[in-house]
């Protein structure tokens, strides 16, 4: 089958939307099928359109349901989309949910988000991720890795804010790793850097040298305001980091409701005593592992490709 993939981020982008559609190329590809990924449509005649975003790859999905109104169709929700566009841009984002056959979420509540009468159409497929080599965190100091570009969108510096309400004694260094999305956020973190010698920003990091922090990594902190099914949590959990979160549906969704490692959204000060309590109860840090050990199976790479194969058998 020839399947055509619509993403809005372009070739050599290291967004989340490209690192995804690329993913799902090459999934599909052991399926045995031809995909060709593109970040507009020209028209061009294909056995499926899987289209990244239902916002953002809007005109593609009208034009590809207009000329071929009989091939299948499959829009993956994003974050933004579930949480941003469906209120910003209702008609548009709601006309590509409502001209889909299929939809995809990456988390078990992301269906939530729609109208009651598409949530059948939703097919949840977790992102997986591959293990790495032995981890060997940091003695000396407490390292906690933030992942993820700087924008709005990710609450970036609220570890930070945290941070600077840590008691002297503490060891905990902040480390956040990601693009900042303009000079604005990038002249916050570098200012942010200069008060506070506790958080220190690395900028954007290729995939290979993300996955080398993981071994070293005491605790990773993921502060979003909206996620549509972060992958940076399939890939904590399957090296073993222990995770803290923002109580977002889009993490919640992800970790389960009794995860333990969750505070208030944009709540620094909750944020800070949970990190005080990974740093100083080693039986509390323990549990965080012990529950993403529990939850490694449904990132396996076999059960993303399980997922793909089930959907694409519906069709």
């Amino acid at each position: 089958m020839h399947i055509l993939l619509i993403t809005p981020a372009p070739p050599r982008s290291r967004a989340g939307n490209r690192a995804t559609a690329t993913r799902w190329a090459n999934i599909l590809k052991k399926l045995g099928h031809r995909v060709e990924i593109a970040t507009e449509y020209h028209g061009q005649g294909a056995d499926l359109m899987l289209a990244l975003h239902a916002w953002r790859s809007a005109d593609a999905i009208a034009r590809f349901r207009q000329k071929y109104p009989q091939q299948p169709l499959i829009v993956a929700i994003t974050g933004t989309d579930a949480y941003r566009f469906i209120h910003s841009h209702p008609e548009t984002t709601l006309r590509s949910i409502l001209l889909a056959d299929h939809l995809v979420g990456l988390h078990d509540l992301i269906a939530n988000t729609l109208p009651p009468d598409q949530r059948h159409k939703m097919h949840v497929i977790y992102q997986s991720a591959t293990g790495i080599s032995r981890r060997q965190p940091y003695r000396r100091f407490f390292h906690v890795s933030v992942m993820g570009h700087l924008r709005d969108e990710k609450d970036p510096l609220r570890p930070a804010l945290a941070a600077r309400l840590l008691p002297q004694d503490s060891r905990i260094q902040i480390h956040q790793y990601g693009k900042a999305v303009t000079e604005d956020w990038a002249g916050q973190a570098r200012q942010e850097m200069s008060r506070n010698p506790r958080y220190h920003w690395h900028g954007e990091w290729p995939h290979y040298r993300v996955r080398q922090v993981y071994q070293r990594s005491n605790l990773l902190v993921l502060p979003s305001r909206m996620e549509g099914g972060a992958n940076v949590i399939s890939e904590a959990v399957v090296a073993g980091v222990p995770i803290l979160a923002s109580d977002i549906e889009g993490s919640v969704g992800l970790l389960g409701e009794n995860y333990r490692g969750y505070y208030p959204l944009q709540d620094e000060t909750a944020l800070a005593e949970l990190m005080l309590c990974c740093e100083q109860q080693p039986d509390f840090l323990d549990s965080l592992s012990q529950q993403g050990n529990n939850l490694r199976h449904r990132f396996h790479p076999d059960r993303e490709l399980q997922g793909w194969q089930e959907l694409l058998n519906r069709l």
